[in-house]
């Protein structure tokens, strides 16, 4: 195989410049991947990014992430894989990092918490529109759209558990794919990224596999046993040292097994985490949860980093005998650890059986199903976020075994109502891009507070 002639020295400037742009979710963040190293770089070619990018999309965590962690160790074995997903992180976990700091020093503060205020309606119109987009590409046909509304009616009425959501489809699509059946055999998989498009003979790795890329199951048991070590001590020290009921050992166990199925994109596995840390364990409050998701999508970086935000917020609210800032920021790391650290695990346990997962019909149908399902989970998500931001009162409702939380319609609060579809209109009908919105909401959100104090 020829020498790509790219040093380990570029590969990190690289690195450093699209974990910088890499704004606004995971597609935003897979464009700007693909524009710097397909289109730009010319390191790989295209037929070989929507190979990895769509082995990434099987796997649990940020895909975005993900694949950058598969390129680096393409372009440059192992320590290329763990330097551009860990450059891929760090940015996102420093600007939340800080962003969580001003929240809770600042956050009483009136132009801080207008600036949040407006975040939360922008950020509904975001998750929205998420909805849509990801509908558009996930539901071809009628078996499709019968997922994504099973999976909404089982998660938003019966609280059916998101994981469980997420193997049943796995499952049927997988079965529905071995069959034959066209329904399942429909998408699942990613199109046309870029706008160049580039064939990997182009490319400066050429069509060759690498040799560290071939097959080598010894190498992949050692380095996922090594990452399996380092993810779960830190998780078995906690709860063997402060026991299970700690919060900190909570935030390991959560996030850790929110990382093992964590299927279906960043705002599935939101739906799955707010609901998680605001009705079961209260670590947040459903505004504080758009607060974050606000951090996020403002910030470069995986939009999972939200929940460095939460586990922020809750070792603050649970220090013990720590300082609650050192608390915190501990809770933050923590999170942040047992997140991303599975990531690498995945990617270097798999990595090198890739291409012999390519064109597996069963497995792309099982993603299509997934992410059918997926469309039901975000709308979930769409819905329970607006019930709880707009509306200040609500009232329990069962029937037919469903459970939730229903609203009362007169006390919607109409600041919030107006701002959010303010965004709605914005992102639908102007298609006016999501940093644009959230600066404006976020500005309309001060002025309101100003406005409000003045009256």
């Amino acid at each position: 195989m020829k020498d790509h002639g790219v040093s380990f020295g570029e590969a990190v400037k690289v690195w450093l410049r699209v974990a910088a742009l890499s704004f606004g979710g995971p597609a935003g963040q897979i464009a700007v991947m693909h524009r710097i190293i397909v289109e730009e770089k010319r390191w790989i070619g295209e037929t070989r990014f929507l190979q990895a990018l769509n082995y990434c999309t099987l796997l649990p965590g940020p895909e975005a992430q993900q694949l950058a962690t598969y390129i680096g160790w393409l372009m440059h074995k192992t320590k290329g894989g763990l330097t551009a997903g860990l450059l891929f992180v760090l940015p996102g976990f420093l600007s939340i990092m800080a962003l969580s700091w001003i929240y809770v020093i600042f956050g009483k503060v009136g132009i801080v918490q207008g600036l949040f205020f407006g975040l939360k309606a922008a950020v509904l119109a975001i998750v929205i529109e998420a909805v849509v987009r990801v509908g558009k590409r996930a539901l071809k046909n009628r078996v499709m759209v019968g997922i994504a509304a099973a999976a909404f009616i089982a998660i938003f009425f019966y609280d059916v558990p998101f994981p469980l959501i997420i193997v049943l489809a796995g499952v049927l699509g997988y079965i529905g794919g071995r069959a034959g059946m066209s329904a399942f055999l429909a998408g699942g998989g990613h199109g046309k990224v870029g706008d160049k498009q580039v064939a990997d003979r182009d490319s400066l790795l050429g069509e060759q596999t690498p040799d560290h890329a071939r097959p080598n199951l010894r190498w992949s048991l050692t380095i996922s046993a090594v990452f399996l070590v380092l993810w779960l001590t830190p998780v078995a020290a906690l709860l063997l040292t402060l026991g299970p009921d700690n919060v900190f050992s909570n935030i390991a166990v959560f996030f850790s097994k929110m990382a093992v199925v964590t299927f279906g994109g960043a705002y599935a596995v939101l739906a799955y985490v707010a609901q998680q840390a605001v009705e079961q364990y209260q670590w947040v409050s459903a505004g504080e949860m758009l607060d974050g998701l606000g951090m996020a999508e403002t910030t470069p970086g995986p939009l999972i980093m939200v929940t460095q935000f939460v586990g922020f917020l809750a070792a603050h609210r649970a220090p013990g005998g720590l300082h609650p800032l050192l608390a915190a920021s501990l809770g933050g790391i923590l999170t942040t650890w047992v997140t991303f650290a599975p990531c690498f695990l995945w990617i270097f346990f798999g990595a090198p059986f890739v291409e012999a997962l390519r064109g597996n019909r069963a497995l792309s149908a099982a993603l299509g199903a997934i992410t059918a399902a997926v469309v039901g989970v975000i709308l979930n998500l769409a819905i329970w976020f607006a019930l709880q931001v707009l509306f200040t009162k609500h009232t329990p409702f069962a029937w037919l075994g469903m459970s939730l939380q229903a609203p009362v319609l007169s006390s919607v609060d109409w600041p919030s109502l107006v701002l959010a579809a303010a965004a709605a209109i914005a992102v639908f009908r102007f298609k006016i891009g999501m940093i644009p919105v959230l600066l404006a909401s976020s500005a309309a959100g001060i002025a309101w507070y100003f406005l409000r104090g003045a009256l």
